[in-house]
């Protein structure tokens, strides 16, 4: 029974071979033809859909006569423009079953070859721990959850990113860290922006190493290029005869030298210029951190702490940097605060900081972190402890210095004498016969011009080294090598370099050490956090619909997850054409000629988007062209990303109704015609209604010259209905973790691919490395971004098929405008479409409520905890509102409880209204309530401990608890900390 259950994880490979040659043999019109009525009836082909759409038939029945709508499409019909309506249904092969999907899936997985891979590059083997694999990676309870912007029902995650702060705080040695960037390379360009801001030179200059890592190099030049700076690469002994504002050094460098930096910093800061320092945190187990070096910001990735290369992401970056450049520092930060009974507290620290506040003036456009990946990296470190680290950095170094003793010995030289992980042999000649005799073995190098590089790592064994001898053709035993080099361990390690610091000392990193001590860890910090395993979580502009666990389950499989990025591409053909087919779905969908699934989030593709349309005006000769319209109830990516191309934003204004404004529009386009690059608009708009003259809004920017730049964050609203490419738009992001089912992972991983009409194709971005799409312009640190992710959206699309996806969208917008329709004799709802409909989210106003009750929506929103909630999105994009979006993944019943806990809040601002309870002592403003609350003698409210912690009957039944009460986030930001607190704060006081 048990293998009938799981039959699909015992395919044989000739089972997947003769079922996709089955498959694709017989058309769609054939499959139909043969399937007879019972079969069709009996068959688990589209039996996916009902699994993912919460709301059945029945239920959608009960929901239409709340709406007064006689049918769904009659619904949509009110709701979705006729002007917009695509006019004919999505071409999709037909949905699969799961156990379809998987087979077609390791179909792919066995095109991939799983080599041993010694390239290095910034990408290393690693073991993942199985407790954390198990616990973190493959558990919803870690990757289902948001971004923690509601800190009481998120300390188990931010504890986690604090840890990470202060693993990457310790490993540099610098002072303060954030909780994760995208990758190395992008890590690198802000780190140059961040040289530029926090910086006194006037130069607009930007000095990069030329032993950086390529596609590091890549990435900051495309940066430099739009924002403007100018990128000079040389050799690092001329920095100091250099007017630069700031500098990138690699420490070790790409081919793996290790040489003292202090002296070069020390000179390039006399000349006022900042120096960032690509590390990696392994080796600063064993070398000198880079901040005791004197770096001013130190960035890498914490990919080989426990993360799988997955042919180039997801993985998490860091950045370090001097305290004194702390509000300069781009990318969330976790800090310590108090709550409202002074116990301490996590947060997101200096939000003030961040693209949805600041907009245009914010210090980047960063939306989505690492966190999922930040975590696991961070659990690495806790799991291993400094012992255990280096005793991993020491084991991977005693490898290297064994090739590298049995190479020189048998005549080869090394292009450097220090190393950590990494030689480079110069081998002349040889190298391309070496190279193909090393492929033949299995092995893949790096290759160089007249140069192999080597890079061990923690999964390096004897028999490696031994596999390598045979190929260079040496003759050496090991253990006689290891014996020799023991006597001096260090000897390829100059003494100035030499790591006399200690580490990751605080007791977290020294205390779960046993597999039974770390999984207990890691479920006391689930328990602290609300995820999608406990309840809907009805934020607005995030669609926190299901991750499936179909979905999930190939991300797992070794061949996608120890894939390089970089090996020859023949050996990632599964993931060619997984992204070719792909790439075609997401044109069907989108109505667009061509993707890049390079971006790997939605602010990366915002980016890479407006890069694509600034290079096709040059290529006309019209790179004057920078003036950017944006609404003013765009997500604020959208003015931080034309900031970042050197464009000049110009607001356009919306209507009381929340659309654009065409009279406005028309005075914008007048004013600014001959300049005018582009307008980025969102659909539905962020105001959540379908706008009815959006067509008319691409004529207009069309007629002026402009291109049109769609943000696909409410892509969930239009698929299968209408598309980007069908309302007129020139290029859209799509947010993967939104619309096609990528997890948030508690605030990453995001994949943000760009999709384009035909002209717009050549710009899309290239990569040095098996770049598909030419190899200049990248924009992320490998070609196909965050690839060993990409399955899930394709999995997602292939076992819905075009009809279950076009119903999903439908009952996105059911659910929306079901809870528009029972909120709304409660709370005034600020804006809705023709015939009164919102599209897949709706904007509650609690300012009069607020004016009338003194309850703010963060009162709301704190009380929803309660009742067993996440909070809707608060203050965006109007302050004072709430945006809920139910998705169509959730159930009438969920919907319904959701109702009646805001129902009841509205009662409960009334009772202050009232009187009966005073405003600074009540149930709203004491929000959340903890079980120690529940548990204290001393009880001073006007209200039972009944209604402050149970308030509902769903809440008797089962009851999430934040662990703390409401957090003082001015207390925070006046109070930074940003490192893990002290174990004395942990005692009972």
């Amino acid at each position: 029974m048990m293998g009938q259950l799981f039959s699909w994880s015992v395919f044989t490979d000739n089972d997947v071979k003769e079922s996709n040659t089955l498959i694709s043999a017989v058309s769609p019109e054939k499959v139909k033809e043969i399937m007879t009525e019972l079969l069709q009836s009996l068959s688990t082909q589209n039996e996916f859909v009902g699994r993912h759409n919460g709301p059945n038939s029945a239920d959608q029945q009960k929901m239409l006569a709340t709406v007064n709508a006689p049918s769904l499409d009659a619904l949509i019909d009110q709701t979705v423009p006729a002007q917009i309506r695509l006019e004919a249904p999505m071409t999709l092969a037909p949905a699969k079953s799961e156990a379809d999907m998987l087979a077609a899936m390791k179909h792919f997985a066995n095109q991939n070859q799983v080599k041993r891979t010694f390239i290095g590059q910034g990408y290393y083997n690693t073991f993942t721990p199985n407790v954390i694999l198990r616990n973190v990676l493959e558990n919803p309870g870690w990757y289902t959850a948001y971004t923690p912007y509601q800190p009481e029902i998120s300390q188990g995650r931010l504890e986690a990113l604090l840890n990470f702060q202060q693993m990457v705080m310790d490993l540099t040695g610098m002072d303060i860290a954030n909780a994760s960037l995208l990758d190395e390379a992008t890590a690198a360009a802000e780190a140059m922006t961040l040289c530029k801001r926090a910086g006194k030179s006037k130069s607009n200059t930007f000095f990069v190493a030329d032993d950086v890592h390529p596609q590091t190099i890549e990435v900051i030049k495309t940066r430099a290029k739009f924002i403007g700076f100018e990128v000079v690469i040389g050799a690092i002994d001329t920095l100091t005869d250099m007017d630069v504002f700031g500098a990138l050094l690699q420490y070790p460098t790409t081919s793996g030298e290790v040489r003292d930096l202090t002296d070069i910093i020390a000179n390039a800061q006399a000349n006022k210029t900042l120096v960032a320092v690509a590390s990696d945190l392994l080796a600063s187990t064993l070398l000198k951190p880079a901040g005791e070096m004197g770096a001013d910001v130190v960035i890498g990735s914490a990919q080989r702490f426990g993360v799988p290369m997955g042919y180039g992401g997801p993985h998490a970056a860091f950045m370090a940097t001097r305290d004194k450049h702390k509000r300069t520092m781009p990318g969330r930060v976790i800090g310590v605060s108090i709550d409202a009974n002074g116990n301490q507290a996590l947060r997101m620290a200096m939000q003030t900081r961040e693209q949805h506040i600041r907009r245009e003036k914010a210090t980047s456009n960063i939306c989505t972190a690492q966190a999922l990946l930040a975590n696991m990296a961070s659990f690495y470190a806790v799991y291993h402890g400094a012992k255990g680290l280096r005793t991993i950095a020491r084991r991977t170094h005693h490898m290297t210095a064994i090739l590298a003793a049995g190479l020189t010995k048998s005549g080869f030289e090394l292009a450097n004498n220090s190393f950590f992980d990494t030689i480079t042999i110069n081998t002349g000649a040889q190298t391309e016969t070496l190279y193909n005799q090393a492929q033949q073995a299995d092995l893949n190098l790096r290759k160089l011009p007249n140069q192999l590089g080597i890079s061990l790592d923690e999964t390096t064994t004897q028999a490696d080294i031994a596999a390598l001898f045979e190929v260079f053709g040496v003759d050496q035993e090991i253990s006689t090598l290891s014996n020799e080099i023991a006597g001096n361990e260090f000897a390829a390690i100059p003494e100035a370099c030499r790591r006399t610091s200690d580490y990751l000392t605080h007791p977290v990193f020294n205390t779960h050490h046993s597999e039974t001590q770390m999984m207990r860890y890691l479920k006391q910090l689930e328990n602290k956090d609300f995820s999608l395993t406990h309840g809907m979580i009805p934020l607005g502009s995030c669609t926190m619909k299901l991750n499936a666990a179909a979905e999930m389950i190939p991300i797992t499989w070794p061949e996608f997850g120890a894939i390089h990025p970089f090996a020859p591409s023949e050996q990632a053909a599964g993931y060619a054409a997984l992204a070719i087919d792909l790439k075609q779905k997401l044109c069907e969908i989108t109505g667009y000629d061509e993707f890049s699934l390079q971006p790997n989030s939605g602010a990366s593709g915002e980016y890479a988007g407006l890069i694509a349309i600034q290079r096709y005006h040059e290529s006309r000769g019209e790179g004057h062209r920078n003036v950017c319209l944006i609404p003013s109830s765009a997500h604020g990516t959208n003015p931080a990303t034309a900031s970042m191309v050197s464009m000049k934003v110009v607001v356009v204004k919306c209507d009381d109704n929340g659309n654009i404004d065409l009279g406005d529009l028309a005075d914008k386009i007048d004013k600014h015609r001959d300049n005018l690059s582009s307008i980025m608009i969102t659909y539905p708009s962020t105001h959540g209604v379908y706008e009815q003259q959006v067509k008319e809004v691409c004529e207009m920017v069309h007629a002026a010259g402009g291109q049109v730049y769609l943000d696909g964050a409410n892509m969930n609203a239009q698929v299968g209905l209408t598309s980007p490419g069908f309302i007129g738009s020139d290029v859209s992001h799509l947010n993967l973790h939104k619309t096609f089912c990528i997890p948030h992972g508690g605030g990453g991983p995001g994949m943000g691919p760009i999709g384009v009409k035909s002209h717009l194709a050549p710009f899309l971005p290239g990569h040095i490395e098996n770049g598909v799409q030419g190899s200049d312009f990248a924009v992320s640190a490998a070609d196909l971004g965050s690839a060993s992710i990409l399955p899930i959206s394709w999995a997602y699309i292939a076992m819905m098929g075009a009809p279950g996806l076009t119903d999903a969208t439908k009952v996105a917008i059911l659910n929306a405008n079901y809870v528009m329709e029972r909120l709304r004799p409660h709370f005034p709802v600020l804006y809705r479409g023709n015939n009164g409909r919102v599209a897949h989210e709706c904007i509650i106003d609690i300012r009069p409520l607020k004016e009338a009750t003194g309850i703010s929506e963060e009162d709301i929103a704190k009380r929803l905890m309660d009742y067993g909630f996440h909070a809707p999105t608060m203050s965006f994009p109007v302050a004072g509102t709430l945006m809920v979006e139910p998705t169509e993944s959730e159930d009438l019943q969920e919907l319904d409880r959701f109702c009646d806990a805001m129902i009841a809040i509205r009662q409960e601002m009334d009772q202050v209204k009232d009187g009966v309870w005073p405003l600074d002592n009540n149930p709203l403003v004491n929000a959340p309530h903890t079980q120690v609350d529940l548990a204290s003698d001393d009880w001073s409210r006007p209200y039972s401990r009944e209604l402050g912690c149970f308030p509902s009957s769903a809440t008797k039944r089962w009851k999430y608890w934040p662990t703390v009460n409401r957090v003082d986030n001015v207390y925070g930001d006046r109070n930074l900390i940003c490192s893990c607190p002290s174990i004395d704060s942990y005692e009972d006081k």
